[in-house]
């Protein structure tokens, strides 16, 4: 099973390194890159005042955070829900920055988890193309009309579908390989037997025909190939 989380963030501005602070986290879950409905969200009190720059670009006010959890006490519910799961983000260094610099501060270890950045996933795929998360939408045809503010389960339920674009579009879904198919030099190819049915179907061919395929296959001797099939279905029968 292929576990991923895709995940945002909101926050008071640019740099927990210049005490900026983490005010919304959203996650959603894709299973081998299916939504599978579960998700995980949390606004956060980050402590400090909203400045007007940040306010614009996701509506969240001092007095809507005032009485949202601090950080320390949703930490856990946040590493329960995406566990050892790899991380897709866009633009995962901001978003790595801010949880990391919040995990310290709680006392808890930095994540560890593998990340895919689907900015430069993007840059890789349409270089020298707009990779914001509008633009992608855009290029790909996904409706973001919801998107008046950022905000961190919309926009990681607008990233999954960009994702997914990105990885190769929904058909990566449809792909005819069973989950625990080992990929590289061990991995087994799977035969369908064929099996018989309970009940033979009737034969379509009449008597004579029967009797005057067997003259015409007798007429070109022993060493032709039909006696062959001619031998292994008289003995069928």
């Amino acid at each position: 099973m292929n576990r991923e989380i895709v995940l945002d963030t909101e926050t008071t501005g640019l740099s927990p390194a210049s005490g900026d602070r983490l005010v919304e986290i959203g996650c959603v879950e894709l299973i081998n890159h299916i939504p599978s409905g579960q998700h995980f969200h949390v606004y956060v009190n980050p402590q400090r005042s909203m400045p007007e720059e940040a306010f614009r670009v996701h509506g969240l006010s001092d007095e809507f955070l005032a009485d949202k959890p601090l950080f320390g006490t949703v930490v856990d519910d946040f590493r329960a829900f995406i566990g050892d799961a790899t991380l897709v983000i866009h633009n995962a260094p901001f978003d790595m920055g801010f949880l990391n610099a919040e995990l310290e501060r709680a006392g808890h270890k930095r994540l560890s988890n593998p990340v895919i950045d689907t900015v430069m996933l993007a840059r890789q795929k349409h270089p020298g193309a707009r990779v914001s998360l509008d633009a992608l939408c855009k290029h790909y045809g996904i409706d973001n009309g919801r998107r008046t503010l950022h905000g961190a389960l919309l926009d990681s339920e607008i990233l999954a579908e960009v994702y997914l674009e990105l990885i190769g579009g929904k058909q990566v879904s449809l792909a005819l390989i069973a989950e625990n198919t080992v990929s590289g030099a061990d991995a087994i190819a799977t035969r369908v037997t064929a099996t018989r049915r309970p009940t033979p179907l009737p034969p379509r061919l009449t008597d004579d025909e029967v009797a005057a395929h067997g003259l015409f296959i007798a007429a070109m001797g022993e060493a032709a190939l039909w006696q062959r099939y001619q031998d292994d279905s008289s003995a069928a029968s």
